[in-house]
């Protein structure tokens, strides 16, 4: 189904066709028309799968603008996520006249998120401690909101929030449309369902390899002990612009993060321990290009979602098979193809095969390059951009100078060679 299909907005038909989506993915193909109908959803998808528009399109489709109180909230387990969510439906939203929309969460001034729930908004974005806070501080109120939405249920529950969401969801009206999606269906999540939706229908779309068809997975065997000369081998080799490492801790991160950045890497690194400020810091670094490699933690990198993102490297393997989906997920944005590096020490093979039997997955087996293959990887692509020079620039008068050298041209171009390598 192509989204001009849909029986929507036409404000939100543009601003889709503005962000480059032109066909709806499973979860959005299945979701969208029931959600749209007010039904209540259960989808199961990983990340990477679409589930902001599955949801974003049908609560923005039936929000009433002249009424300026909060018609929908969105929870979501972490910062991060909270802001990613708030950023594409404001995408969706931006040709939609005076639709207001605010992300609520910790770690920033909750001084600024009152003064904008006192103007009015029609949708607020939150993590369940700072949505409580508000409510009761008085600032907000849910008793107009007629669509709510649990994105990533289950780390909402693995990071404690069953109760914050419990009571968030009694202080909203029984009529509401709850929808939840999650990329697990745990006991808990399955009770949650059942006290406060409504006949729910049940989307799963949980093959690992429909969701993540386009990502090229590889197992690179390393000594942990050479792990990060093995990683530094590999950002040689391979030419990509925007690099994610997960590591499996904070210490880690750090050292990895370290020990790039001694090495003249544009790098930087992120996790949970961070104040907002710093994080929201390094992410517009990462997203602006002013960075090339971003070391994360799993909590930490729960939302990002940064498109350009052409390879992800578990430099630990994560012991929760979920979490390896989770990150490589994080490449293979929005249709495009990617690539998973995994760095295995022995110790974590074991790991590696449990993920690879859970999720069926195509890992191959490949080698750390050489110093021989990294130098000559590099010389072809000096060489290749030499020959797309000649071939499509006026080279004239720098021929000219050449010649009247009168030096063999043949070592002039190795000098130059090395002049470039070199330097």
């Amino acid at each position: 189904m192509n989204f001009n299909d849909l029986k929507i907005n036409e404000d939100i038909k543009t601003a889709i066709e503005k962000m480059g989506f032109q066909r709806l993915t499973p979860i959005q193909n299945k979701a969208i028309p029931d959600a749209l109908d007010g039904r209540d959803i259960i989808g199961q998808a990983q990340t990477g799968s679409g589930k902001t528009l599955a949801f974003g399109i049908p609560l923005l489709n039936k929000i009433f603008i002249p009424d300026k109180s909060p018609q929908a909230i969105i929870l979501c387990p972490t910062r991060e996520l909270c802001i990613q969510v708030a950023d594409e439906i404001k995408k969706l939203a931006r040709d939609m006249d005076k639709v207001q929309i605010l992300a609520v969460y910790g770690g920033q001034a909750i001084g600024r998120q009152i003064r904008v729930l006192n103007k009015g908004v029609h949708i607020v974005v939150g993590t369940p401690g700072r949505v409580i806070d508000h409510i009761e501080r008085g600032t907000l109120d849910l008793i107009g909101v007629e669509t709510v939405v649990l994105d990533e249920a289950d780390e909402m529950l693995d990071m404690g929030f069953r109760e914050d969401i419990e009571l968030i969801l009694r202080y909203t009206p029984k009529q509401r449309q709850t929808l939840l999606f999650s990329a697990t269906m745990p006991d808990e999540i399955k009770k949650i369902t059942r006290m406060y939706q409504n006949n729910p229908k049940f989307i799963k779309i949980s093959d690992s390899k429909k969701t993540i068809p386009k990502i090229k997975q590889v197992l690179f065997k390393s000594d942990d002990l050479d792990k990060i000369d093995d990683l530094c081998k590999l950002i040689e080799y391979y030419d990509f612009n925007l690099w994610l490492i997960f590591c499996n801790t904070r210490r880690r991160v750090d050292f990895v993060y370290r020990n790039l950045k001694r090495r003249g890497y544009k790098v930087d690194s992120i996790h949970g321990d961070m104040t907002q400020k710093v994080r929201d810091k390094v992410m517009n670094k990462f997203r602006n290009g002013n960075i090339s490699i971003l070391v994360a933690s799993d909590i930490a990198a729960r939302g990002i979602d940064v498109s350009e993102v052409e390879v992800v490297v578990n430099y630990d393997i994560p012991q929760n098979p979920d979490d390896y989906i989770h990150r490589i997920g994080r490449t293979a944005r929005a249709g495009t193809s990617g690539y998973a590096f995994n760095l295995v020490s022995n110790y974590e093979s074991h790991d590696l095969v449990k993920i690879r039997k859970i999720h069926n997955l195509n890992i191959k087996t490949k080698k750390i390059p050489s110093f021989e293959e990294i130098e000559h990887i590099k010389n072809k692509k000096v060489m290749d951009e030499v020959k797309n020079l000649i071939e499509n620039n006026d080279l004239d008068d720098y021929v000219k100078v050449v010649s009247s050298s009168k030096m063999d041209s043949i070592e002039v171009a190795a000098a130059l060679l090395k002049i470039i390598r070199e330097n």
